[in-house]
């Protein structure tokens, strides 16, 4: 997969191999990963068969998920290895005899907020009746430890009793919302861990997850939760200005139009008109159809939105699953809204490729009177 061959990603799982923990506890033992194709589970098994390789641990992975495709796509380098098993199962459902397994780690619960809406049922089910089979696997089969992946939702919201609180601190949660399935499923998952220490002995850790970002999360993911936290420093009727890093050449022109357009529409999106005649391809060999240029705008940054605006679009995208969209503006626009343009400029350059950079030297050289 491509993840896999990433630079920043692979200095990533490398510089995690330099950890200073005691690995050699896992030479020879089988992990069992369950939710083996999510974001934090993905990269642990990426770790471990690193480490096989350069270590020569024998570290045994099973991994278990419900999309057999998904995981030959994420597991394609590992998927003829020895060290590596994969097995296609619902864990709500009692596990296939696998033998002996020396560390189960559960990730499998749906994670996303449109899930918990879209599948409570699936997401009640996967923290609880999957939850007990794995611990009666682990109880049954000699697991040394069980690792349960649990969230930071189980402490609901704050009851304004406390400024901070610690691991022992229960919130208010309505429970009469699909919403709630999730933490309240994560509760009664911890207390299954509880439950078979006392009564199995089996041993156990909780991971208690807060907000996880990583390489394999969606734009429209990492936008909403860059939302999520600026409502919690920032009013609603604050304006909000998203820019692309990659454009250095922004003027304070462009900036003031955007938002002095937010604020007569309620958005400023930087655009410029085509000055190329723009055709439809159906091969990106031959052409179809012709387009006016001027019936189109290259969109650009920077887009500029009132904070509980932007929080509303997100969470009406949420809704109607809305997804796979890198621009605040076709969320809007997939919503039925109109896009309110500001003005932009051919200058305002987006360094994608060698040949922008060239173009940008130009441009800055320019600038500073250089040329």
């Amino acid at each position: 997969m491509e993840i896999q061959i990433n630079k920043i990603y692979r200095s990533d799982i490398v510089q995690a191999l330099s950890c200073a923990i005691s690995w050699e506890f896992l030479n020879n033992k089988t992990v069992l990963i369950v939710g083996a194709t999510g974001m934090i589970s993905s990269t642990i098994i990426d770790i471990l068969m690193l480490r096989n390789k350069e270590f020569s641990q024998h570290i045994h992975i099973i991994a278990i998920s419900r999309n057999e495709e998904k995981a030959k796509r994420r597991f394609a380098a590992y998927w003829n290895d020895t060290c590596f098993t994969y097995s296609s199962h619902d864990i709500t459902t009692p596990l296939p005899e696998l033998g002996d397994i020396d560390y189960i780690l559960h990730a499998a619960s749906n994670t996303h907020p449109r899930a918990y809406a879209t599948d409570p049922i699936g997401t009640i089910t996967a923290n609880v009746q999957g939850t007990y089979h794995l611990l009666a696997y682990a109880a049954s089969h000699h697991c040394e430890r069980f690792f349960f992946f649990s969230s930071v939702e189980i402490y609901g919201e704050n009851r304004n009793d406390v400024d901070k609180f610690d691991e022992e601190y229960l919130g208010y949660i309505n429970c009469n919302t699909t919403r709630a399935g999730y933490c309240e499923s994560k509760r009664l998952g911890e207390a299954l861990c509880n439950a078979f220490a006392a009564q199995k002995g089996q041993d156990f850790i909780i991971g208690r997850f807060s907000r996880v970002y990583g390489p394999t999360m969606s734009p429209e993911d990492s936008s909403r939760l860059a939302v999520d936290r600026l409502m919690k420093e920032c009013s609603p009727e604050d304006i909000i200005i998203i820019h692309d890093a990659i454009r250095p050449m922004v003027s304070d022109t462009i900036i003031s139009d955007s938002i002095h357009t937010c604020k007569k529409k309620g958005m400023g999106v930087a655009a410029v008109t085509s000055m190329d005649n723009v055709m439809m391809t159906d091969d990106g060999v031959t052409g179809r159809i012709s387009i006016s240029r001027y019936a189109f705008r290259r969109i650009q940054t920077p887009q500029t939105y009132f904070l509980g605006e932007l929080k509303k679009a997100h969470e009406e995208a949420l809704e109607k699953g809305i997804e796979h969209e890198n621009d605040t503006n076709n969320i809007i626009s997939r919503l039925g809204r109109n896009v309110y343009f500001s003005k932009g400029s051919d200058k305002n350059l987006k360094i994608n490729t060698v040949e922008d950079v060239a173009m940008f030297k130009a441009l800055y050289a320019m600038k500073n009177g250089d040329i």
